[in-house]
């Protein structure tokens, strides 16, 4: 017997703010330049519902009191004032090349 797609499975609800693949900035803590410092740092939705929103970071980043998220994933709040819409596009990490032999 097949299912079909349910309604909430189907299309995010209309209050939701971001949505999973969005890039989006969190003022949180992070470290930049072997220093923690708490500034705006870019990630990416991994998981979205009505209310809470689930991004990961490629940089470490750090709770409130200090501990070191493992997995790189803060949740947040789809309505909280410590996100945004990301204002520009990802920086990807030079990769080294090889070198040529002749």
């Amino acid at each position: 017997m097949k299912r079909g797609i349910s309604a909430s499975a189907a299309a995010p609800a209309k209050d939701q703010r971001f949505r999973v693949g969005e890039l989006v900035d969190v003022l949180c803590d992070h470290t930049r330049a072997g220093e923690r410092v708490r500034d705006w740092l870019q990630g990416v939705v991994v998981q979205a519902d009505r209310k809470m929103l689930a991004i990961q970071f490629v940089d470490d980043v750090y709770l409130t009191d200090g501990w070191m998220v493992p997995d790189r994933v803060l949740w947040c709040q789809q309505s909280g004032v410590n996100i945004r819409p990301s204002t520009k596009r990802r920086v990807r990490r030079p990769v080294a090349r090889r070198k040529v032999r002749s």
